[in-house]
């Protein structure tokens, strides 16, 4: 499998999050911990003879020290590079050979390492992801060419896609302070400085039991999974975990707005992106709220801006909205459009902001409110089928310090939203004085 296939792109994890927002209380996901501290998940489901085995390491991107940028995604490549029992590069192949697939991403606040597999091979993956928890071997033999792969991932996702590259100068404008602002890849700069010394100082600092959460997902019983986590993982001794150290941001007292113009552009593309609590970050009391509102407002081709900009004015494209609300911080709540050929960006910017200034003055509707909420609850339905869904949801719950009630009873936090707390919501987040708007644009090439 191509090293550059490891790291699940942001935006596909945070599309995780919102198609698998939770379940219905029918996962019957049970929890445990070990003696040496490594919590345990086990989600039950008997449709297929296969599981989901997740790894979540609690430490991500926003935790690096300053001037070591990437060195999280960095680690999450040299992982695959061996021990003294699995050579370099060979933890991939012996996955394959059994008939699983394996991965693994890196976040701003998570690391996470997962294989699909038939059950009656779990207990080989688990045997090897705890091999590597604790044995990884590295040299500058093998840090040093991975340390060019890393680069050259940073050169075609970001340098060379202008979205992504605006996306990023973005991230600096919405986090003043914070550091979900440098980008997990990490600054290109920084990346080249990192070190073996670097990786094994990370390893060593943060990869244990007690800061691990193992989430195994289907054809497989609490007691299994028991007795094979006390066999391979329950030997690996805990280690005294640094603070977490996350610095709080600012007040925000102005708009910024950046554009950037490539020839590499096909389609213009307007975001408009707004500060905004989570779970578990500023005022946590929007969070479910937020989530109504976001689809609500481009949640399809009933929401509201679909209706307004691409139905009946028939400028836009495409648009939409998204809030993702599985950061440990504070987060993002955002609106994007794309413009029909022939219209101004400047049109389309102004058509945004009335039906912005139209849903804070005057708020959401009843039935389209209902609409969202029944909606979101009725994909939630569809969580349960799969073997990566629950455990990606369960996995992030617990790593971001909420429960497996949490998860279980989404559905009904999300319907109990009433039309005031979506209200409130809006009222609170968006604030055209405070925001950040993103304009790329095409460039004729010279």
């Amino acid at each position: 499998m191509p090293r550059l296939a490891r790291t699940v792109p942001a935006a596909l994890l945070l599309a995780l999050v919102l198609v698998f927002p939770a379940a219905a209380q029918r996962f019957g996901a049970q929890q445990f911990k070990l003696a040496n501290g490594l919590e345990v998940v086990v989600i039950p489901n008997e449709r297929v003879p296969a599981v989901a085995h997740m790894v979540w390491y609690k430490v991500g991107a926003a935790d690096e020290p300053p001037g070591k940028s990437g060195i999280a995604h960095f680690l999450e490549h040299l992982m695959f590079k061996g021990t003294d029992s699995v050579a370099p590069g060979m933890f991939s192949k012996l996955v394959a050979q059994q008939g699983g697939r394996d991965n693994a991403f890196t976040t701003q606040d998570v690391t996470v390492y997962h294989q699909t597999i038939a059950s009656d091979r779990l207990e080989f993956v688990m045997k090897l992801e705890a091999d590597r928890m604790a044995n990884l071997r590295l040299t500058d033999a093998i840090v040093k060419p991975e340390l060019l792969v890393v680069l050259e991932e940073r050169r075609s996702r970001i340098d060379n896609e202008p979205a992504a590259l605006l996306n990023e100068q973005a991230r600096t404008a919405i986090f003043l302070h914070h550091p979900y602002r440098i980008p997990t890849i990490g600054w290109e700069h920084e990346l080249r400085g990192l070190t073996t010394e670097d990786a094994i100082a990370w390893y060593k600092r943060w990869y244990a039991p007690n800061n691990a959460i193992l989430v195994v997902s289907g054809d497989v019983t609490v007691d299994e999974v028991r007795a094979l986590a006390e066999k391979y993982y329950g030997p690996i001794p805990p280690k005294e975990l640094p603070k977490r150290i996350r610095v709080q941001e600012p007040k925000r007292v102005a708009a910024t707005r950046l554009s950037l113009a490539s020839p590499r552009v096909a389609q213009p593309n307007w975001t408009r992106s707004y500060l905004a609590p989570s779970y578990t970050g500023g005022e946590t009391r929007h969070a479910y709220a937020l989530q109504v509102l976001a689809d609500v407002l481009g949640g399809g081709a009933t929401s509201r801006l679909y209706r307004s900009l691409v139905v009946e004015q028939q400028i836009a494209l495409s648009t939409g909205a998204y809030y993702t609300p599985g950061s440990l911080d504070l987060t993002t709540f955002g609106v994007w459009a794309s413009p029909k050929p022939g219209v101004a960006i400047e049109d389309l910017e102004k058509a945004v902001e009335a039906e912005l200034r139209k849903l804070v003055s005057e708020g959401v509707g009843g039935e389209e409110t209902t609409r969202s909420k029944t909606r979101m609850r009725a994909e939630a339905a569809y969580a349960r089928d799969s073997l990566m869904g629950p455990a990606n949801l369960f996995g992030a719950a617990l790593a971001q310090g909420r429960t497996i009630e949490d998860v279980e009873k989404w559905p009904d936090r999300i319907g109990e939203v009433t039309i005031e707390e979506v209200n409130a919501a809006a009222r609170f987040v968006i604030d055209d004085k405070t925001a950040v708007t993103a304009i790329l644009l095409p460039e004729p090439s010279s």
